[in-house]
């Protein structure tokens, strides 16, 4: 419970403050109240959730100014603010010309600060895009309530993520909007709370007994299923399209605006029927003539931590609700026997059946819903957010400056003091994340992990794309390992689900087994061949080689000229941007030739995929208490951001040492990620070309690694780049003797470990870069148990 002095919240006003009365003359009002100046990227009267609900109930006892992204006006020279009154809030579009709108929104903020006498207000951010705008302003607290993802929507400024991380490090306090939203940013800042989207049930409830049915939607035949909300890239019109091609006489509503999406490109049918927006208080209105009410959510990166106010909004109302996995609709209402999860298109329809049946005894459904929401409700948000706001004014630099009985002070705001870790990680790949967690669970440690990058994971990065598809961002990962001790620690953060990796070449308009075995040779030939006739061909096609160091030696010596030119030379020059005469000849001495008919890329004992991709994995993995993330910040930045004690650096070891000897030479790899109206492409996961004639190397068909049952199907096209993120460390004698050099100077920093791939300069498989981050973490662990000696004056 918040006590009386409490400067957030408390007793409300018989009727909402003017910012004369709540910023009296003498400031100690505005201290005890301060008001609160709120910057969302949403306008106010788009759409009636999170800061209407929040921001109408602190205008009962502060003021609050609701301060919306500009409006731009070519003829703005000088801008001007254009101000509503709504509910209490007073709400500010500001108008600027494109060329000067940060001055001028600075300039503006200031003149209202001035001429309201806001002292010390609270600042409140739902985007980091009005950071820079907000830099001139001293503020008694500043809150971030993150109740979207917002560098995941489509047309996100690229500056988001920037412009987010900086606001992290200025905020006192962080909300979130749900919990995975909660489990991504709490490792980000030391006071994060998840407040879920909640609902006014009184409202919504109207729809169970005291609503009258708009004469609109009596007008469509039953059932109607039903949906509320932005029709943007978050919903899946696919699955609507198909849903409402299977159930010709059900009919589909759909209420809200059409926004960053072509509205050209929603499906059509007479089945379907779209009513545009409807206003907050209609809503009841139109839930009472629903029969069951729809989520269909697209599962990509724009939905992935969404919690959706729909949700409670719908049980309030006594509708079964049908939806697609969202994870935090997973999390919170799984269990209710009236919230039915569907991940396809089939399995959505026959959910909808279900809910029909549960609409059918409306007693036992809001019996189910009403258990649902026990205890959620905007006011008991409300105040729990205030609650930590308090606690965050009065352990807060700015909150302790600005106690009633002091004077208000002037200047720039207070700049938090960088927290201090045992040790600082750079990369959050294998190398960084298997460190960070056996340093932060093993050894208790408290670790930063950094990464230049907007996610974790590293080039094992998945994600799941607009079509619900789980696709790898940098191309095909595939685990294989010979170690127990691998697969058994990296076991303890997901499941497994079996696969042998194969790859087909395309050569001779056919495709053959790679690499080469008794099948390839078969087609190729046009006959049967057993292994001792296999062998014996190839060593009459094989010439003799008198040193064998580059890959071609290699490959020529092993298979002959006509293979080599058929599947080695041209891949090669493509993957390497040099002929294989010029590379090591252990380029080609990976992918050996066999004498069976064994097809497997792989051969190792252990072959399989995480069951919930790779990203979920990372997830598990660094999900400690003791671990916090900087994501989208590099190694530069960090040094000056954090106090550390020792430093694991898993990046380009040339860029470590400022390229001091001049770059280490690496290849990297651009992608071309398609989706295709088709159920499968290509009979295995990679299909590789060798031709010179065609620009890429191979094509990948994600839903053979992952195991998905999806109508449409996920590629990728990859193509081999000199210029971009370093990939493959060229192996050249020169670039070994260069790499030295640099090895000599890591030798030399002491409490600086070097790991992984970039760091070490050497291509290694998945597995290898764990069982080198597991021996490294023994190293560092078993040193720190050694006591330290103590030095003696003689």
């Amino acid at each position: 419970m918040r006590t009386v002095n409490s400067p957030i919240g408390g007793a409300p006003h018989a009727r909402p403050p003017t910012a004369q009365e709540a910023h009296t003359a003498n400031g100690w009002l505005a201290r005890e109240r301060p008001a609160i100046l709120c910057f969302s990227h949403l306008r106010w009267n788009f759409v009636h959730q999170r800061p209407q609900h929040l921001m109408t109930r602190f205008a009962r006892s502060h003021a609050v100014f609701y301060i919306e992204e500009p409006v731009w006006e070519a003829a703005a020279r000088h801008g001007w603010l254009e101000s509503t009154h709504e509910d209490g809030v007073t709400v500010i579009t500001p108008h600027v010309a494109r060329e000067s709108a940060l001055q001028d929104q600075r300039r503006l903020l200031a003149q209202l600060v001035r001429e309201h006498g806001l002292v010390t207000p609270v600042l409140w951010y739902y985007t980091p895009m009005s950071l820079p705008c907000t830099e001139d302003l001293e503020a008694g607290l500043v809150v971030y309530d993150c109740m979207d993802e917002l560098s995941a929507f489509r047309g996100a400024p690229p500056e988001l993520v920037t412009l987010e991380r900086q606001l992290l490090a200025h905020a006192d306090v962080v909300f979130t909007g749900g919990h995975s939203l909660y489990e991504a940013k709490r490792r980000l800042h030391p006071n994060v709370h998840a407040f879920p989207s909640s609902v006014d049930r009184q409202h919504f409830a109207r729809a169970r007994t005291s609503a009258t049915i708009p004469g609109g939607l009596l007008a469509i035949a039953s059932p109607r299923l039903g949906f509320y909300g932005v029709l943007d890239e978050r919903f899946d019109t696919d699955l609507l399209a198909q849903a409402a091609s299977m159930r010709p006489e059900w009919q589909f509503v759909l209420i809200g605006p059409v926004v960053k999406i072509d509205p050209a490109t929603l499906p059509q049918a007479p089945n379907i029927h779209y009513l545009g927006s409807r206003g907050y208080d209609q809503l009841p209105d139109y839930l009472a003539g629903w029969d069951v009410a729809l989520m269909p959510f697209a599962m990509n990166e724009s939905t992935r931590y969404i919690s959706p106010t729909k949700t409670p909004e719908y049980l309030a109302a006594g509708k079964p609700v049908v939806s697609t996995p969202i994870a935090d609709v997973v999390r919170t209402y799984g269990d209710c026997p009236v919230v039915h999860i569907a991940a396809d298109a089939r399995a959505f329809v026959d959910a909808i059946s279900r809910a029909l049946e549960a609409a059918a005894d409306p007693v036992a459904l809001a019996q189910h819903a009403d258990r649902a929401l026990e205890g959620m409700s905007w006011d008991r948000s409300w105040e729990g957010i205030c609650d930590a706001m308090n606690r965050a004014w009065t352990s807060s630099p700015r909150g302790a400056r600005h106690a009633p009985d002091g004077p208000a002070a002037l200047g720039r705001p207070a700049r938090l003091t960088p927290h201090h870790y045992d040790c600082l990680i750079v990369g959050a790949g294998y190398a960084g994340s298997v460190l960070a967690e056996r340093l932060a669970r093993g050894s208790g440690k408290r670790v930063m992990v950094v990464d230049r990058r907007p996610h974790i994971a590293g080039n094992a990065y998945d994600f799941y794309n607009e079509a619900g598809l789980l696709v790898h961002r940098y191309g095909p990962h595939i685990f294989h390992t010979n170690s127990d001790k691998v697969l058994q620690y990296l076991s303890r953060f997901t499941e497994w689900r079996p696969y042998e990796h194969r790859v087909l070449a395309r050569t001779d308009r056919m495709l053959v087994p790679m690499p080469i075995n008794l099948t390839t040779l078969e087609r190729l030939n046009g006959r049967c061949f057993t292994a001792a006739e296999a062998e014996q061909y190839l060593q009459a096609v094989a010439e003799p080689v008198s040193m064998v160091s580059s890959a071609e030696d290699y490959v020529v010596s092993q298979v002959g000229r006509a293979l080599y030119e058929k599947f080695f030379r041209g891949y090669t020059r493509k993957q390497w941007g040099l002929d294989p005469s010029q590379l090591d000849r252990s380029v080609a001495a990976r992918v050996p030739t066999r004498l069976s008919r064994d097809d497997r890329y792989f051969t190792d004992r252990h072959q399989c995929m995480p069951l919930k991709g790779y990203t979920h994995m990372f997830e598990r993995m660094l999900d400690h208490p003791n671990i916090s993330l900087a994501l989208g910040m590099d190694f530069e930045e960090a040094k000056s951001a954090f106090i550390y004690d020792e430093l694991i650096y898993t990046g380009p070891i040339d860029e470590y040492f400022g390229y001091c000897f001049g770059p280490l030479p690496y290849r990297s790899l651009k992608f071309r990620h398609e989706t295709l109206d088709e159920e499968w492409h290509q009979p295995v996961g990679v299909v590789n070309y060798p031709a010179e004639d065609v620009p890429y190397t191979r094509i990948t068909e994600y839903k053979h690694l992952t195991g998905q049952h999806h109508a449409k199907t996920a590629v990728t096209y990859e193509y081999p780049s000199a210029q971009g993120d370093p990939y493959y460390p060229v192996p050249r004698p020169e670039n070994t003797a260069l790499f030295r050099r640099y090895q000599a100077l890591a030798d030399a920093c002491e409490g600086v470990h070097f790991v992984g791939r970039l760091a070490t300069y050497r291509y290694y498989n998945m597995d290898q870069v764990v069982a080198q981050a597991l021996t490294t973490y023994e190293e560092v662990a078993s040193r720190q148990a050694e006591p330290r000696s103590e030095l003696v004056d003689e």
